[in-house]
């Protein structure tokens, strides 16, 4: 695996990754847990750690974007891991290499669900002429939180009305997939990681997500507190948040149905109770 970095074909580079090509320490590569897009892996030396991702299946982001904005996102403070690093594989896979940030969270509390609230908030809050010259890219929101909904008439009949009625606004920064997944922790400070679907967008849909992802995996208790806290910073409504809710959970139940979202034991009977309880939404989409 020493020789696959050393392999690598490096775009753009910090010093770190010149000091690790040019002295050839030894490297220990370890798998580690992978989303649906790309392979990662962390990189541990005697000194330091870091993560290398690999986008090695059928997801084309184009890393320099993620490289760049995570370079102006760690020179303003915000909880992002800072980039090293990008360029390609033997296989003309991009790969991105960024610091180590910690593991999972452990511990969800109240003052936990503030922090990861009041994070968020930063993201949404970054002045886009502070970026850099970056061009953050913007999307069309059905295609691409949706893809594939064409054959799915029932999702996407009530997806198409939901939008319209939401008056979207893409203005505004967002991660794209803030959950616990996307978060870790050390020595009791937080980082966002992955940030492959960065986008213009609205904060409602990057909130609302969040809260449906809580109340599936954790429990409807935190997931509430969680919208709480974000109905106190922003100007928003309880009504405006269950709609984009009820889009997230669209979202959810949609790549359900390709079977790449993980379950447990109670996780179809939380999706079943969230359909009931929003007033956008009902139990037959199941």
């Amino acid at each position: 695996m020493n020789d696959f970095f050393h392999k690598l074909k490096w775009v753009e580079y910090s010093p770190e990754v010149s000091s690790l090509l040019a002295q050839e320490v030894p490297m220990d590569i370890t798998p580690m847990a992978s989303g649906l897009e790309a392979d990662v892996f962390q990189i541990s030396t005697q000194d330091s750690a870091f993560v290398l991702k690999v986008w090695n299946r059928n997801s084309k982001p184009d890393i320099s974007v993620q490289y760049k904005l995570l370079k102006a996102l760690h020179h303003q403070r915000i909880a992002a891991s800072k980039p090293l690093g990008w360029g390609m594989d033997q296989d003309h896979h991009q790969v991105l290499l960024t610091s180590f940030d910690g593991a999972p969270l452990h511990k969800l509390n109240k003052a936990k669900l503030t922090e990861l609230a009041a994070i968020l908030a930063e993201v949404h809050k970054i002045p886009l002429e502070t970026l850099d010259s970056l061009t953050v890219p913007t999307y069309n929101f059905v295609k691409y939180f949706f893809p594939g909904v064409d054959r799915h008439p029932d999702i996407k009949e009530r997806l198409i009305m939901l939008v319209e009625q939401s008056k979207m606004e893409q203005k505004s920064l967002i991660h794209g997939d803030y959950h616990l997944g996307n978060i870790v922790e050390t020595d009791g400070k937080c980082t966002i990681i992955d940030w492959t679907n960065v986008q213009l967008g609205d904060p409602r849909y990057d909130i609302a997500w969040s809260i449906i992802l809580i109340w599936i995996y954790v429990n409807e208790r935190h997931s509430a507190a969680f919208r709480s806290l974000f109905l106190t910073k922003y100007s928003y409504t309880g009504e405006e948040l269950e709609l984009f809710e009820a889009l997230a959970c669209l979202r959810w139940i949609l790549l359900n149905r390709f079977g790449n979202l993980p379950q447990r034991n109670n996780t179809i009977t939380t999706v079943r109770t969230i359909l009931t309880q929003n007033k956008y939404l009902n139990e037959a989409l199941l």
